[in-house]
């Protein structure tokens, strides 16, 4: 029995890369049946993307979202920097999908103000070669860490992430953050907003923030790299799904409802299916 979810908002896939957890993520989403589901930038890395590294994984991952759509789901594809090409076709909408730069809710008689979030990073606005400079070295530390994970469990001992432990050991990583959360947060408070949702850091956070302007919910979906998580709305209450505390029972479900051959073709196909 899959479980059923109002909304859904799921960011930084970074499909196209050889960090991306899609088999994972494909778990997670054969598992629920959302009413929404949004996809809060960065799902597919066009900034890295390359013909030689596609793998079917994550074309099963861009299936199922159609898939979702197909059955009744709407799905609202917000744009992020690394998949900003999209961004050129804003409000384009076909079926049940819509793509978009940003999402303005009203969920219970509460506002919910959803972006990306890499409008408030100046290594993106001001000096783009950085930031891809900055994605590719990411990149090659996740492939890295992969190596020495697979060494680790084969010793019978825990994975390792090695970029969290820069985020959390670095004094102006942890600035960063806290400076993301807090200006998204008095933004939104000067707009009228209850919520503010964002992706970008790739760190998952529900908390309230009070100023002297206000009070608004922070909340970030994470990222589906290292943290695999998703942020969660039903019956009126927020939650903060992780994939690591229920991937014991995701694991006993089928993997992939999807055919096991998937090519580009096919899945070209399967939009053009669906917009008919």
């Amino acid at each position: 029995m899959k479980r059923t979810i109002d909304l859904t908002i799921i960011s930084d896939v970074h499909l196209g890369t050889y960090g991306s957890r899609a088999k994972e993520l494909l778990q997670y989403l054969n598992s629920i049946q959302p009413g929404t589901l949004i996809l809060n930038g960065d799902i597919i890395d066009i900034w890295q993307f390359k013909k030689r590294y596609f793998p079917k994984s994550h074309l099963k991952v861009l299936k199922k979202f159609i898939e979702l759509a197909a059955k009744g789901t709407e799905v609202i594809y917000i744009t992020g920097n690394h998949d900003e090409m999209l961004r050129k076709f804003s409000d384009l909408q076909f079926g049940k999908i819509t793509l978009a730069n940003k999402k303005m809710l009203e969920l219970g008689n509460k506002k919910v103000w959803i972006f990306h979030g890499d409008v408030f990073d100046a290594s993106v606005q001001h000096s783009k070669w950085i930031a891809k400079l900055g994605g590719i070295g990411y990149d090659l530390l996740i492939r890295i860490n992969n190596l020495i994970n697979w060494f680790l469990v084969r010793m019978g001992r825990e994975k390792y992430s090695l970029s969290k432990q820069i985020k959390n050991s670095v004094k102006e990583a942890v600035k960063y953050i806290s400076n993301f959360e807090n200006t998204a947060t008095e933004l939104a408070i000067e707009n009228g907003y209850d919520y503010v949702i964002c992706g970008h850091i790739h760190q998952p956070q529900m908390r309230e923030i009070q100023t002297k302007k206000g009070k608004c919910t922070y909340l970030n979906s994470g990222d589906w790299i290292e943290n695999l998580t998703a942020l969660e709305y039903h019956q009126g209450k927020w939650s903060l799904f992780s994939y690591e505390e229920h991937k014991h029972e995701l694991k006993k479900r089928i993997e992939d409802e999807s055919p096991d051959e998937l090519t580009l073709e096919a899945l070209i196909s399967s939009v053009t299916k669906f917009n008919s």
